[in-house]
């Protein structure tokens, strides 16, 4: 794929526009917890629509400190173990709060119910997107705001592209640096470093 049509990654300013919007949508608990999926756990459009309360869960019920996502959910056999970003805890744990508390219940759910497809979660993000005006953004760019938020901050906590590659779910080191944009201005203070 080249870079051209890899999807863009996100700003924080956008983030925060985002959020904002969501917060005057229909469903703005249910939509802020499928933004931050994506954005703070790095899932896949499938890996969203598949998440159930059973693997963001610990054995007392309660919201646990990371998803499991099983085999099952995920795409190929990319099952792991993601920590939970503060932000979005707090909002999955909002969001069971009101829920079914069935470990094989969806985490994310239509309005009448039933469980989203993966399209209708790729639908979401679209028109969340062109709602915004956010040229080039689809529903992979908060897996790859993800994936190169962890790459450029994954040595200030001593791990490398190893762990990134594991948090993003692939199988080799080539797809996660796909992923991960370029930062110009970085390139230049890692040289004067030298």
């Amino acid at each position: 794929m080249s870079l051209q049509r890899q999807a863009k990654i996100l700003s924080t300013q956008q983030e925060r526009t985002v959020l904002l919007f969501i917060e005057q949508s229909r469903l703005p608990l249910r939509n802020k917890v499928i933004f931050l999926l994506s954005t703070k756990a790095g899932l896949r459009a499938k890996e969203i629509a598949n998440l159930e309360w059973g693997m963001c869960t610990d054995p007392e019920g309660a919201i646990s400190s990371f998803i499991l996502l099983e085999d099952k959910a995920a795409k190929g056999k990319s099952g792991r173990e993601i920590p939970l970003n503060k932000d979005l805890k707090k909002a999955l744990t909002e969001l069971y709060e009101g829920s079914r508390k069935t470990i094989h219940f969806p985490v994310i759910r239509s309005e009448r119910g039933g469980k989203l497809s993966p399209q209708a979660i790729v639908n979401f993000f679209y028109t969340l997107y062109r709602a915004l005006g956010f040229s080039g953004c689809s529903s992979h760019s908060g897996r790859r705001t993800f994936v190169t938020r962890l790459a450029k901050n994954i040595v200030q906590v001593g791990g490398s592209l190893r762990d990134v590659q594991r948090l993003a779910g692939h199988t080799n080191l080539q797809s996660t640096q796909r992923y991960i944009e370029h930062d110009s201005e970085a390139a230049r203070k890692v040289v004067d470093l030298i």
